[in-house]
Formats: structure tokens, C-alpha cells, sequence
């Protein structure tokens, strides 16, 4: 990633905004200060401050070899097979099935078998070998499956974007194929949790520009799991308050005063 220029009234100011534009917390940033500004005299002439930044190398994931409109494509998956979307839902945490109760242990070994088998074979027309680690989450109804092997980092992909597609398309595998719903998880190499600290810290640093400002912050576009987040993040904060705006795939939180 290339060094890019942000401005500010003073140096926290324009490490904010890097952060907002970059959507990552000030820590993952690899900044330079060009121009610290001025203030001027008596307000005139002023001078912003000025940094250039970039997302450090470390922090990066690899960008996956596939997409996934090719994954899709290559299983014929039809998105008409979801019997239940609440899981892209930006305010449930989980999702029941459809009775509100656990599966049967029949239907869940069942779900657990579709999920191995389409992941290992999605895997290895990527030229990867995975291992699945299942868990079975009574309260969420939720299959929550970890990935290890060789080279995770291609399945995590940039922002996790990879990943939340396997996650998606491993969703309609199950889902199409048993008489009841149940929502699966994929993480690996703990990328969910890591993500989660990098938009909590993200949250906090918007909302003390938000507080410092006056002026609402929207961030850019996330998917559902991470709006929550964010919305999770801010919610006992005492001056400043969230909802998300905009449609699919871009719909995205904005942070205001409350």
C-alpha cells in the first residue's frame, strides 16, 4: 500500500482522519508527520497539519486468488436456498432456528457433514489443505468452525473479506440441504477477534473526533457482523451515539452526538 496524505487542524486531527479513511486504530498506522501547521495570527493564515500514512506491511493480510462470485459460480449455489437471513441482520447477535430451538442431533451431524465436506473441497480447488475444528453453539444455534493449515492468511484475505465469504457460501451449502436452519461461523489463525479489538479501537478514536468535532463521522462500508460491532462499541458511550445508513454492500455506520 502506498503512502497517502491527510490533513488536519493539528496532528491528532489528521491522524484521525488517517484512521477513519483507513479503517484501522492509530497503532496499525505506519505515518510520517510532513507539516505539524500553525495556528497563524489571530486565526488568519493558518496552516493545516499534514501526514502521510499507510496501513503497516504486518498488519496486512494476503488477497485471495479467488473470489467469491467464482466460488459461487463454481458450486452453483443459489441464494434463493436461505431460509433464514437473519444472520446479516445488523442487530441480532445470532439467529434460532426456525422453532427457536436446538437442532436434533441427527440434522446437526448432518449440517457439520455438509459444512467439512464443502469447505475441504472448496479448499482444495484452492490448493489448500485445511483441518476443521467444530463446535456446536446451543445459544446462537450456531456451528462455529475453526480453520488450520498452511497458508490461512489467502483465506482470510483483505479485511477479512475472504473469509466472510467462505463463511457466507458455507451458509447456503448447509442451508439448502437440511429441513431446518442453523448458522455457521468460520474463523482462523483467531482472525475474528483481532478484528473485532482493530473496529473497537477504530470506534473510540471516531467517536473522541466525533466529541472533539461536533460533527458526525460515517465510516466505510462494513458488513453486518462489524456494524454491530461498532455499534456494540459506542453503545454505553454517553455523547455519542450510531446507526448505520445506505444500502447493501455499502450500507455503513455513521457516529453522531447525542
Amino acid at each position: 500500500m502506498e503512502y497517502r496524505e491527510f490533513y488536519g487542524k493539528n496532528i491528532d486531527e489528521a491522524l484521525t482522519n488517517a484512521t477513519v479513511s483507513l479503517g484501522v486504530p492509530s497503532e496499525m498506522l505506519d505515518y510520517e508527520v510532513i507539516d505539524k501547521g500553525s495556528a497563524g495570527i489571530f486565526g488568519f493564515a493558518s496552516k493545516d497539519a499534514c501526514i502521510k500514512a499507510k496501513v503497516k506491511e504486518e498488519e496486512k493480510s494476503e488477497e485471495a486468488s479467488v473470489s467469491s462470485e467464482e466460488v459461487s459460480n463454481e458450486f452453483s449455489i443459489d441464494d434463493a436456498a436461505v431460509k433464514d437471513s437473519s444472520f446479516d441482520n445488523d442487530q441480532k447477535p445470532g439467529a434460532r432456528n426456525a422453532t427457536g430451538e436446538s437442532l436434533d442431533d441427527d440434522v446437526l451431524e448432518k449440517a457439520e457433514e455438509i459444512a467439512v465436506e464443502f469447505l475441504k473441497g472448496l479448499c482444495q480447488r484452492m490448493n489448500i489443505e485445511v483441518n476443521c475444528d467444530l463446535t456446536y453453539d446451543n445459544a446462537n444455534n450456531s456451528i462455529d468452525i475453526v480453520l488450520s493449515g498452511d497458508d490461512m492468511g489467502v483465506l482470510i484475505g483483505k479485511r477479512g473479506a475472504t473469509l466472510d465469504s467462505l463463511q457466507y457460501l458455507t451458509n447456503l451449502a448447509v442451508n439448502r440441504k437440511i429441513n431446518d436452519f442453523v448458522h455457521v461461523t468460520l474463523d482462523t489463525e483467531n482472525y475474528r477477534e483481532r478484528r473485532k479489538k482493530t473496529l473497537e479501537n477504530l470506534a473510540r478514536n471516531v467517536a473522541y473526533r466525533v466529541k472533539k468535532t461536533h460533527s458526525p463521522v460515517a465510516l466505510e462500508s462494513m458488513n453486518a457482523y462489524e456494524r454491530r460491532i461498532i455499534h456494540a462499541a459506542l453503545s454505553d458511550d454517553p455523547y455519542v451515539t450510531t446507526h448505520s445508513e445506505g444500502e447493501e454492500p455499502y450500507r455503513h455506520v455513521v457516529v453522531t452526538l447525542k
